[in-house]
Formats: C-alpha cells, structure tokens, sequence
C-alpha cells in the first residue's frame, strides 16, 4: 500500500498537485485556527499552507529538480524525484508541523522556527534569480507570499511571546540546519557523481 502511494506521489509526480490540495484545505480551517487560538499561532500555522503554495510553483512539472540539475549539477542527476519529496515532506512539513507544536505545548517563541524556514528559503530563491538576472522555479511566492507575510507573522510572533535575541537565534539556526542539510545532501550527490565518472588510473600510474 505505501509503495503504491509512493509511485502515484513520487513516480507520477502527483505530490506538488497533493501538496496545493491540502494546502487548499488547511487554508479554509485557518480562521478557526485564529477564531480559537489568537493571531500570532494562527500565523504560525498558516506556514504549512503557505509553503505547500510554494511548493507548487516551485516543483509542479518538476521544475525546481531540473533547475538544480542544469544549474548546479550542469546536467548530472544531483537532486533526485525521491530525495525532492522526502526532503519537501520531512524537512518542510515536519519540521513545520513540528514547530506548531512546540508554539503550542511548549513556547510560542518555538514557532519562530516555521516563520525564518521560509524566509531563509525565499533568499535562497531571490540572490540566485538576481545573480543570473533570471526566474528560478519558487521565486513568485518567494517575493510575494515568503517575505511579506514572514516578516509580519516575525513581529507578531515575536511580540506576542516575548521572544529575545535567542529564541530568534534558535529559529534561525534550525532553518540554517536544514538548508544546509539539503546542500550537504546536493554535495555529497555531486562527489559520488564526479567520482564515478573518472576514468580508472591505469595500473602502475601513481595517483
């Protein structure tokens, strides 16, 4: 049953079309969750919509994944379909999911988490498209939904929890982690690419 799941998601490429429904859906609930849980957690949980927009625009036709391929990789698989999915469900709607728990069991500050994750993705978008003066696959909702609304969910959030310098630090920083595990991830791609496309040393030559 997963591995069906798996191949409609990922081998059919159905997940961004997947991820703009439920984001559809999370966002009608969105006024309940700020009827009944204040502004500065409803904007928390409105990350999750938000992003899965973004990812819409970012991967629908695999866009972003052949970006990365050209760009980065200049033409080698270094981001593959299955590493893209995990990386966007794990990395982006858990720790997403997770930060809105944390908001709302542990400290509202926690939620700053899911507030600087998209913030910090949107710069990963807008340098790029400004060095090569060109659009890349997530940049629309990187300017005009990541930055406007993170930086005002920011001060609501901030203020409303009593966050400090830490708790912005915190946030930052486990954005930061996960970025760089993805590029990591990329790097690692592209080492073990490079090493198998190098012709053998032939015997007798030193290295």
């Amino acid at each position: 049953m997963f591995g069906r799941m798996l191949d409609w998601l990922v081998g059919k490429w159905q997940w961004p079309s997947a991820a703009l429904f439920a984001a559809g859906l999370l966002a009608l609930l969105a006024p309940f969750v700020f009827r009944f849980a204040g502004l500065a957690l409803g904007l928390v949980y409105l990350q999750l919509p938000i992003y899965m927009l973004h990812q819409f625009e970012e991967h629908n036709h695999d866009r972003f994944r052949l970006w990365v391929n050209a760009n980065i990789g200049h033409g080698r698989d270094v981001l593959t379909p299955i590493a893209t999915f995990w990386i966007n469900s794990l990395f982006v709607w858990g720790v997403d999911l997770a930060a809105l728990y944390l908001a709302t069991f542990v400290d509202l500050s926690l939620g700053l988490i899911a507030l600087y994750l998209p913030m910090l993705n949107a710069v990963g978008h807008i340098v790029p498209a400004i060095v090569k003066r060109q659009y890349n696959p997530g940049l629309l909702t990187s300017v005009a939904v990541f930055l406007p609304v993170g930086l005002l969910s920011t001060y609501v959030v901030s203020r409303a929890a009593g966050a400090d310098v830490h708790d912005h630090l915190l946030a930052l920083g486990v954005a930061v982690a996960v970025h760089g595990a993805i590029i990591a991830h990329v790097r690692r791609r592209m080492a073990l690419l490079s090493r198998a496309a190098a012709p053998e040393m032939p015997a007798g030559l030193p290295a």
